[in-house]
């Protein structure tokens, strides 16, 4: 029988949400908070004080200096924000503490709900090892490997090495973002490999546990979003393709994934679906796979919200923000999976405040600004003419997204769209975007994690 998640039936829903987080996901929950008729708390730090989006906010408090650790990251600073302004939620968007199982914890022992998973959930999907386990009892395809810590024994190691044959992939069971691991091509640096991303993960993750897996060489990065509510009803709503990656940080998205057959990937989210059941999984989801020579190979949940959310909204129909937020209420979903239809094909750019060439970080005022317009384009941004870009955050500081009936056509509205879109005062990754959409490879679609990195190597030298 699934399990079905936790949920006080004493207080079905709430009135006030918190929002932990800052920037252009910050702006978008609001945005669904004012369409679901709730009321919005922010909160920021010192460096975002003068953001024109808290204005829109309830209540916009200011908790800590600029710092990461000491705002955004202070459990203690938003947990007392909450409880003074009479939250009944809290939402942590993505980064920060939107996969903090102890932060999940905290909120729902003071009496709020997490906008998320359980902290049950989120720990166990945040263990790679034990994230591997669940999906195999689900029936979700894993990458060649055991769902179990590597042990200290060389012996052992070697002899799991062999098993499933070079090159192979060492991983921390606590990483993610492309940190903590390492490709091992032969026995005679297995040892040294093993143990140095032993000690980056005991610094990194806290926890030097690691496992081993099949390292494929040429797979592309697919997604499955699945949505689930707290009575053990799930969907998937399509797939997404997020190949376009530099040092596993993703640059663009698309949906669907081009080119797989659906009699492949729909068994596949099936068993993602199973798979949240089976955990009692609720709110909205990402199962990530490598995908190669028409396999996929599970290789992490983000159990968050997506900063690529918006093309799999484009291409569903789904508000996924508003439905992450009722499924937090306790309120059924109002689709099945005979309802969800997918539709066209939608292209997301991320705009990253960086140096095009060198990708270091670019703060700074903003002295003007651009948009693109139309009815199959969007913009998710926080950003305007004046704003200064703080030199303390991630470099993010907007999505533009099409829509059109099909990849071609999405294409040409993106060129369009990047076309458009100025940005005066500060570096943005805006040429390298505009010249990867005139690229003939990228074009045909079906591309591989690695061809970014190839393809910027061959400009650099060009």
């Amino acid at each position: 029988m699934p399990q079905v998640a936790q949920h006080d039936e004493r207080t079905p829903g709430f009135d006030t949400v918190l929002i932990a987080n800052r920037g252009e996901i910050a702006l978008r929950i609001l945005k669904a908070c004012k369409d679901l008729g709730l009321k919005t708390v922010m909160v920021c730090s010192e460096a975002d004080r003068q953001a024109s989006y808290g204005a829109l906010a309830d209540n916009f408090i200011c908790i800590g200096p600029a710092s990461a650790g000491k705002s955004y990251l202070n459990k203690d600073a938003i947990l007392l924000v909450a409880r003074m302004t009479g939250a009944g939620a809290v939402h942590p968007g993505y980064g920060f503490l939107s996969e903090n199982a102890a932060f999940s914890a905290a909120v729902e022992d003071a009496g709020m709900v997490f906008i998320g998973p359980t902290a049950q959930s989120i720990a166990t999907m945040g263990d790679k090892i034990a994230a591997k386990t669940a999906m195999i009892a689900a029936g979700v395809p894993c990458v060649p490997g055991p769902d179990s810590e590597l042990p200290d024994d060389k012996a052992a190691v070697e002899a799991i090495a062999a098993d499933i044959g070079y090159p192979v992939i060492v991983k921390a069971a606590g990483g993610g973002g492309g940190r903590g691991m390492r490709v091992v091509t032969d026995s005679s640096v297995l040892h040294e490999s093993i143990s140095t991303t032993r000690e980056e993960a005991r610094q990194a993750f806290g926890t030097p546990a690691l496992y081993m897996e099949k390292f494929l060489q040429h797979p592309r990065h697919v997604e499955i979003q699945v949505l689930c509510d707290v009575h053990g009803n799930a969907v998937w709503l399509g797939h997404r393709d997020c190949s376009m990656q530099r040092r596993h940080q993703k640059v663009v998205e698309e949906a669907p994934a081009p080119g797989i057959p659906v009699d492949i990937i729909e068994p596949v989210a099936t068993a993602c679906v199973t798979a949240c059941q089976q955990i009692g999984y609720r709110g909205v989801g990402t199962f990530e796979f490598l995908y190669e020579d028409g396999g996929f190979y599970f290789i992490e949940m983000n159990t968050r919200l997506q900063v690529e959310h918006p093309v799999t909204e484009m291409t569903s129909g789904v508000d996924i923000v508003q439905a992450q937020i009722k499924a937090a209420q306790g309120i059924p979903l109002d689709i099945t999976q005979v309802d969800v239809v997918t539709e066209g094909h939608a292209f997301e750019c991320r705009i990253n405040a960086e140096d095009p060439e060198t990708f270091l970080a670019s703060a700074g005022t903003i002295t003007g600004l651009r948009l693109p317009s139309g009815p199959s384009i969007r913009v998710d941004t926080h950003v305007h003419a004046g704003y200064k870009v703080p030199p303390y955050y991630d470099s993010l500081i907007g999505k533009l997204i099409v829509h059109a009936p099909t990849r071609a056509e999405a294409i040409i509205a993106m060129r369009r769209a990047l076309a458009e879109t100025e940005i005066d005062g500060i570096s943005t990754n805006l040429p390298l975007l505009r010249a990867l959409f005139e690229d003939e490879g990228f074009a045909a679609g079906g591309t591989d994690i690695h061809y970014l990195e190839k393809w910027l190597k061959r400009r650099s030298v060009s």
